[in-house]
């Protein structure tokens, strides 16, 4: 995978969104599959969980439009002096372990990701998506990575639900050098800590939860707009999580959201809390129907409020005072944020038109936000005698 040319990658990708398309009656028929014996899962993981032609027409696309996006540059940063020719390498990886929730959609994202970045990968999805995922494996992704005269095997999936196999993926640092874990946080956290006793470099995506503060300068139509948008799908970590309101307008957006959350079923969970302000719906089983609603000050006030209780995944101001949105975005340190935008704004192919691998709110240097085959690399340095 290495040494593959750009169009054996790109072609690559074009034979696997050909086989999407073609084999998508027994990819959908495995899917069928899987909800048929999830049955005890909620309505927001049972969605996560389920395709549809439409769904599987959208994974196709995003890989075809993955193969029409520019290569990662092998050489960045060039400088010459005393004598000596200096330049940044981007090298792949090699072999790039992922693990991650029941949905089919990220198995494609992932495997596709690491085709572009010339590296082989390991999946594990969860158990309700194995079926579903193991036939995009089989019947998409490695013929098509074999038509394009790259190794079949260049992508692999573990083919158990056992949590055992998840604790394995990251115990192998020798084999597996760089482990995507995605999910719940306790799963998540667990499997890093066994990752870091292990000597596998781990890059986490475990929590999420949108924040929307809405100004006193906002109007209603705005702020239920906003508001709607943000609250399309449930099961995702980019969703509405934590409403913060102006104090100001408190109690009469508060009357006016309850029809709109009444015909999307979703319940609101208003003062005094009895859960942490911050709790994360999308992950609590059987709770995800749930949104936050709190008043606060004005925007310095709601910016440290998303900054103190949430994982720092994404936060919008919505409003018409520039004045304050700026006060909110300038004191806001998470990673994504947003004017008269929706949080759902913050997911790879939407951001950067490219599939992600998942969100990283890491305060750390490196890849933060949407992970992409952009990300997907090592840096060298090079140091050698420059041309007289």
């Amino acid at each position: 995978m290495a040494a593959a040319s750009e169009e054996a990658l790109d072609r690559a990708l074009v034979e696997i969104a050909d086989r999407l398309r073609s084999e998508s009656e027994p990819i959908l028929a495995a899917n069928a599959e899987d909800l048929d014996a999830a049955a005890d899962l909620t309505g927001a993981l049972r969605d996560r969980l389920r395709l549809d032609p439409e769904r599987l027409a959208a994974i196709e696309a995003q890989v075809r439009a993955l193969a029409e996006m520019p290569h990662v540059p092998e050489e960045g940063e060039v400088r010459e002096h005393s004598g000596l020719r200096v330049t940044e390498r981007r090298i792949p990886i090699g072999v790039v372990g992922a693990n991650y929730e029941a949905r089919p959609n990220v198995t494609v994202d992932v495997a596709s990701q690491l085709v572009k970045s010339r590296n082989a990968g390991v999946l594990r999805t969860g158990g309700a998506a194995l079926r579903t995922s193991t036939a995009c494996v089989d019947l998409a992704i490695a013929p098509g990575l074999e038509a394009a005269g790259l190794p079949r095997d260049a992508i692999q999936i573990v083919r158990s639900a056992d949590r055992a196999a998840a604790e394995a993926l990251v115990s192998i640092p020798e084999l597996v050098r760089l482990v995507i874990l995605r999910g719940s946080g306790p799963t998540t956290a667990h499997l890093a800590d066994i990752g870091a006793r292990h000597g596998t470099r781990i890059l986490a995506h475990a929590e999420g939860g949108g924040v929307l503060y809405v100004d006193r300068s906002c109007d209603e139509v705005r702020a239920l707009g906003l508001i709607r948008e943000s609250l399309d799908r449930l099961g995702v970590c980019n969703r509405l999580n934590l409403l913060l309101v102006h104090r100001d307008v408190y109690e009469p957006l508060v009357d006016a959201v309850q029809p709109l959350l009444d015909d999307l079923g979703v319940t609101p969970s208003l003062p005094p809390h009895d859960h942490p302000l911050g709790h994360e719906w999308a992950t609590d089983a059987g709770n995800e129907a749930n949104v936050t609603i709190a008043p606060v000050d004005g925007p310095e006030e709601a910016a440290d409020v998303a900054n103190e209780v949430t994982s720092g995944l994404a936060a919008s101001v919505a409003g018409d005072d520039a004045d304050a949105a700026a006060l909110f975005l300038d004191r806001y340190r998470g990673t994504g944020a947003f004017w008269n935008a929706s949080t759902r704004w913050l997911d790879g192919f939407r951001l950067l038109q490219a599939p992600e691998t998942g969100i990283n709110v890491d305060r750390v240097p490196g890849p933060r936000g949407p992970v992409t085959y952009r990300d997907l690399h090592l840096r060298q340095w090079r140091v050698v005698q420059a041309a007289a």
